[in-house]
């Protein structure tokens, strides 16, 4: 089942603008969240999803996520795959979000470095836009295990942070700098960690370069 890919790509660049060594947001990553080695299914599947690597700490910004947003850390237990329609409501959702909400920092709106909201204002920064897409969808009937929050380096090494759909073909990049759904390795990104598809309000570290 194959997605179509949008084109069109949107100008400026989302999320918090920290320029961060990729080496040195890995060390941290292991540092503080190899916990013990995660059960996901997908952990010896096909390159077309990303791998887990281990259980680990969510993103400082996402620590209350599951206490003030429970549809955030859902798991409904699903099987049902994605039907043609599910996609196609995958696209508008990410192109109309991409569209409405006003990209500004955390820093400039809530004078803090990282705070995972909704947009409520129509201004947010990248996880904004991706917790707004995940709400959406799974108001739409997309499982919310299918939906999962995941934080990147971007192609210049600046945190970021987007929504990966878990797709019965493999892991979707759904992007605020881009209208374009595009599978995982496409991205050029460096993705450093994911909410668990297996466990709700649990994450997992990726570590992994696309």
């Amino acid at each position: 089942m194959a997605i179509q890919l949008w084109n069109a790509r949107r100008n400026g660049i989302g999320g918090d603008r920290r320029s961060l060594a990729t080496s040195a947001v890995l060390a941290l990553v292991v540092a503080a969240g190899m916990l013990h080695a995660p059960q996901s299914a997908q952990a010896t599947g096909s390159d077309s999803f990303l791998r887990a690597k281990m259980a680990i700490a969510p993103p400082s910004g996402a620590r209350d996520l599951c206490g003030k947003y429970s549809w955030a850390c859902a798991h409904s237990g699903s099987t049902k795959a994605l039907t043609q329609k599910d996609l196609k409501t995958v696209q508008t959702v990410n192109r109309r979000v991409n569209r409405q909400i006003r990209e500004v920092t955390d820093l400039s709106q809530y004078s803090k470095e990282e705070y995972w909201t909704l947009p409520d204002s129509l201004r947010g920064d990248c996880e904004d836009f991706a917790l707004l897409k995940k709400k959406e969808l799974i108001r739409s009937g997309i499982a919310p295990e299918r939906l999962l929050l995941t934080t990147v380096l971007d192609t210049r090494g600046n945190s970021h942070a987007v929504l990966v759909l878990r797709a019965d073909t493999g892991d979707y990049v759904l992007d605020n700098l881009t209208d374009r759904i595009k599978p995982w390795k496409e991205t050029r990104y460096t993705f450093l960690r994911m909410q668990s598809p297996d466990k709700a309000g649990a994450w997992v570290g990726l570590l992994i370069r696309a």
